[in-house]
């Protein structure tokens, strides 16, 4: 337990540069004095890891020190081979130098580990978009990747969800591939925000380079923009709803927020297989459209707001059907 523990400080290390006790202890799941324990012991051991006090110090190895030792287990040596077929890499121009990676790792594994891993590349392909989505290819995602790598402030018209169009001045900070859509999360006038690169209309590379913020997390900042953002857009209430058994069937369609109200909401069907669900809602325009797509499988119980405004939709739509 100790001993990979440590072999996992001294690759934080390696690969990170200087990291606080805190971060190491973040990073570990132990206590900070356990963190102290452990770096007396690599030195002890002859590993050349020394600390710099103040409020910008840290851990870290003496500058060339590398370890050629991984401890890369089966498993953990299989498990790199289900990344995905690599479209994800060709869209930021590193298709063939992922490629070369691949072959370059199962070529330098122990050959149970080798075999293993052509295993799973025999017998298990990652397909992440769903279906009858195509990946997006925006035109400008070559310009923002480069600016991204090159840490180059961009200029860019953007066009915002209310269609409304906005330049901005922004400092790249990461790209995000969430479901089949690329976002840009970056830093702008004021915060740092998510944009997506699909409703980039033009961008300008600037000869500015930028610092990046310290301490910044990709990861841990797209977590926390998205929660924030699905919060700000269901915030036109909820919306109870009759949701018949074809319509169960293609709740699907209506994303995770839907399904989950589908999943914990929805009490024991009729006698004719239609159950009640209590659903969040962006607002009743979205509601009326994502609900009206499942016609007469779907019937709005509350807000009167919303059953008006799905009763004068089925009333149109019954009026040009019958002109």
């Amino acid at each position: 337990m100790r001993a990979g523990r440590l072999l996992s400080t001294l690759l934080l290390l390696q690969t990170r540069g200087r990291l606080t006790a805190q971060q190491l202890a973040d990073e570990l799941d132990v206590s900070v004095r356990t963190v102290y324990r452990d770096i007396e012991a690599l030195s002890a051991s002859g590993v050349p890891v020394y600390a710099d006090r103040g409020p910008a110090g840290g851990y870290q190895l003496v500058d060339g020190y590398r370890t050629s030792l991984t401890g890369l287990t089966t498993d953990e040596a299989a498990a790199l081979f289900l990344t995905g077929s690599g479209a994800t890499a060709a869209h930021l121009g590193l298709g063939p130098t992922l490629e070369a990676a691949r072959l370059k790792l199962l070529a330098a594994l122990p050959q149970e580990q080798r075999s293993t891993a052509e295993r799973i590349q025999e017998r298990v392909h990652v397909d992440a978009p769903g279906w009858f989505r195509d990946p997006e290819a925006p035109s400008h995602l070559d310009a923002v990747t480069g600016a991204l790598w090159e840490q180059r402030r961009i200029a860019v018209r953007y066009t915002k969800w209310d269609n409304t169009q906005v330049e901005r001045t922004l400092e790249p900070l990461g790209l995000v591939l969430k479901g089949t859509a690329w976002y840009l999360v970056a830093h702008g006038r004021r915060r740092i925000n998510g944009y997506r690169v699909s409703r980039v209309d033009a961008v300008t590379v600037l000869d500015e380079h930028f610092e990046r913020p310290p301490g910044f997390d990709l990861r841990r900042y797209w977590l926390e923009w998205s929660d924030r953002l699905q919060q700000t857009l269901y915030s036109g209430g909820v919306a109870t709803v009759r949701v018949g058994p074809r319509a169960a069937g293609m709740w699907w369609m209506l994303g995770p927020v839907a399904e989950r109200a589908l999943r914990e909401t929805a009490g024991e069907p009729d006698a004719d297989g239609w159950v009640r669900v209590v659903m969040p809602i962006e607002s009743f325009e979205h509601a009326r459209f994502d609900l009206g797509r499942f016609g007469p499988d779907v019937e709005v119980l509350e807000p009167a707001e919303l059953r008006d405004l799905m009763r004068a939709q089925a009333e149109e739509t019954l009026r040009r059907y019958c002109e």
